[in-house]
């Protein structure tokens, strides 16, 4: 059973290392400093929530044997709607993930430095780091190869490596358990918490990951009958995904007496309570956390852009590559001197903000049409599901939007 599950594994864990980047560790470590286990059930809302899209990305890449960027082209037959749509989905998802790039880049070094110390080295008084370099070297190597088994079991040893990290580090902090399942099952929030409820959510259903989902599971499997493989493995590396979410926060909510802004403030957070291992194993986590991210993000706005703009969809394809350098290497060289430029950030909140609803409402619509699916459309609960989410996602988008223009 286990080894047939394992020889049928597909994109799903590549989904949740896509998800799970330092932005995550950060949200979830907020999340359990500030409101201990309160906020979990908002997180298995998300895992709900996202199980639920990326099945319909699956089915649709299975069926239609093409990705996301590349139905909406040949759906949406008004030019203007066409156009309007394509420089909505090129804006939130390539510059949105050159934006972020850094911070997965980032988040990566903060885990090597919380173990090997600072990698800052100076040349005629301009200073960089090294881990930046080398966690773009991995991520340039294995995206250059464009195989697409290599990074599929590259990413979910990370996966696994990840989620091990984080779930030992939750046990030392022997939660109670009883506290767990109120925080899981009692739904609570207050004006304090509200925008961590939008956080946690909104990092977790990722527009992004839509479009990966779909253009991957292409690669993975060809025929109809392979859906049930598909489904299983995107409710297990989802549901293991937001495990690992969990996992942070309850390690998080242990910390009682530190002030911690950050997932790297968790480590030394954690470690007068429970020594060295716990700070060891959460850097572990924080590291493959930053490094999947770093990988996915860049692949994710190659498979993208290559639909949006009509171009072949083949890894090893010149334009296809141009566009994943192009990301890393913007993040690479932010991270390595340390720039952040907020503006693009903003700019890149805004527009997955809009994009969320935007692309889950297109889902939606696409998985009704049987033009497209034929009898493998949605059923009547996958729709009232899909418009629940939906309605979620349209109240995440505009509170994110009204936030970044501090206007909440």
């Amino acid at each position: 059973m286990i080894k047939n599950w394992f020889k049928n594994i597909g994109p799903g864990p590549l989904v949740a290392a896509a998800f799970i980047g330092p932005g995550t560790v950060t949200v979830c470590t907020l999340a359990g400093v500030n409101f201990g286990f309160s906020l979990l059930w908002a997180m298995l809302l998300s895992i709900l929530a996202t199980v639920v899209l990326q099945e319909m990305s699956a089915r649709l890449g299975i069926v239609s044997q093409k990705g996301l960027s590349e139905v909406i082209r040949s759906e949406i037959s008004n030019p203007i709607f066409r156009t309007l749509a394509i420089i909505l989905i090129l804006s939130a998802i390539v510059i949105g993930n050159a934006a972020y790039e850094a911070g997965n880049i980032s988040g990566s070094v903060l885990g090597l430095e919380a173990v090997f110390g600072e990698s800052q080295v100076s040349i005629y008084d301009f200073s960089f780091g090294i881990f930046p370099l080398i966690i773009g070297a991995v991520a340039f190597v294995l995206l250059y190869i464009g195989n697409y088994k290599i990074l599929e079991k590259t990413l979910i040893s990370l996966v696994i490596l990840m989620s091990l990290a984080f779930l030992i580090t939750a046990i030392l902090t022997k939660p109670d358990l009883s506290e767990i399942f109120k925080g899981l099952f009692i739904p609570k929030f207050s004006d304090d918490s509200i925008l961590t409820v939008i956080a946690l959510v909104g990092t977790t259903v990722v527009p992004y990951n839509l479009f990966l989902h779909a253009s991957l599971v292409k690669e993975k499997w060809k025929s109809e009958t392979d859906l049930k493989y598909a489904r299983k493995d995107t409710i297990i590396a989802v549901v293991l995904g937001g495990m690992v979410s969990m996992c942070i926060i309850i390690s998080a909510a242990a910390i009682k007496t530190f002030e911690v802004n950050s997932a790297a403030d968790l480590a030394k957070g954690l470690e007068p309570l429970f020594g060295n291992y716990a700070s060891y194993f959460l850097s572990l986590g924080l590291f493959a956390a930053g490094i999947t991210s770093a990988i996915t993000a860049p692949l994710a706005a190659a498979y993208v852009a290559s639909g949006c703009l009509g171009w072949s969809s083949n890894m090893k394809t010149k334009r296809f590559r141009m566009v994943w350098m192009f990301i890393l290497g913007l993040g690479v060289l932010f991270s390595s001197i340390g720039f952040s430029s907020i503006e693009i950030i903003k700019f890149a909140q805004v527009a997955n903000g809009l994009l969320l609803p935007v692309i889950a409402g297109f889902l939606l619509w696409i998985m009704n049409k049987a033009s497209v699916l034929g009898k493998y459309k949605n059923s009547l609960v996958q729709n009232i599901l899909g418009f629940v989410i939906f309605g979620i996602a349209l109240f995440l988008g505009v509170k994110s939007i009204l936030k970044v223009f501090n206007l909440l």
